[in-house]
């Protein structure tokens, strides 16, 4: 490895080129020019297209996920280095359109951490997860999952839906191929909205018939497991 220090080349070199060179940052190996540091050395880049290419990776591809300015700034010093590299970054990461979508000096703030009491009895809390971004399936073309995962037996239960269903049309698929069959949650723990989930609650208890809100035949299997899911559902329903 070659120290690429020539007193006679600091005359040609710009300013913000001459603190890294003076220090001895710079060595040439095969040709090619590496940038060396405490922790790293990697390749020094000084074509756009090359450093608009490493911005790109290190902030805007999948694994990557539009990462925040520090995170992003961590990647990139481990791929290359070039002038200002740092400025650059933090500008890419500023400018980034789903970024400023995203802004979060309006989004909500964060809850305060509850601890969850572990259930007693099946269905008792559930955790709900939307599986989205996927391809359309099925003679229906669906394209978004529901994953309903009981915290007690730890049994999921899917359903597939459509990206623009709404709440009561969740709530009917809910009724329909869960509740009606076993009976109502008393706690659901979800990362949705809590408007979505206000809206699934009420329309929850919409979805039982009117007959089965008034009163009950004597054994009659259906209605008294509806009966009971009234039970659970409206003291919910109240404290909304």
């Amino acid at each position: 490895m070659k120290y690429c220090k020539d007193p006679s080349l600091s005359f040609n070199l710009d300013e913000i080129w001459k603190e890294a060179y003076y220090e001895g940052r710079f060595h040439l190996l095969s040709g090619i020019l590496y940038h060396r540091t405490k922790h790293t050395c990697v390749m020094t880049l000084t074509d756009r297209t090359l450093i608009n290419t490493i911005l790109h990776e290190c902030h805007d591809i999948v694994v990557s996920g539009h990462l925040l300015t520090d995170r992003a700034l961590e990647r990139a010093k481990t791929c290359s280095f070039w002038p200002n590299w740092r400025n650059n970054v933090a500008e890419y990461c500023q400018t980034c359109d789903r970024r400023q979508k995203e802004n979060r000096a309006a989004s909500k703030k964060f809850g305060v951490m509850i601890q969850i009491q572990e259930p007693k009895s099946p269905l008792e809390i559930v955790h709900m997860d939307w599986l989205t971004a996927s391809p359309p399936g099925g003679d229906r073309s669906f394209n978004e999952c529901l994953l309903i995962a009981d915290r007690y037996s730890e049994t999921p239960i899917a359903l597939l839906f459509h990206k623009d269903d709404t709440a009561m049309a969740t709530a009917i698929m809910i009724w329909n191929r869960v509740i009606s069959h076993t009976s109502s949650f008393q706690n659901i723990i979800s990362d949705t909205d809590s408007k979505f989930t206000t809206a699934l609650w009420k329309n929850l208890l919409n979805s039982l018939p009117p007959s089965n809100r008034c009163f009950i035949r004597k054994n009659d299997t259906n209605f008294r497991r509806n009966y009971q899911n009234i039970l659970c559902l409206w003291p919910r329903i109240q404290k909304l």
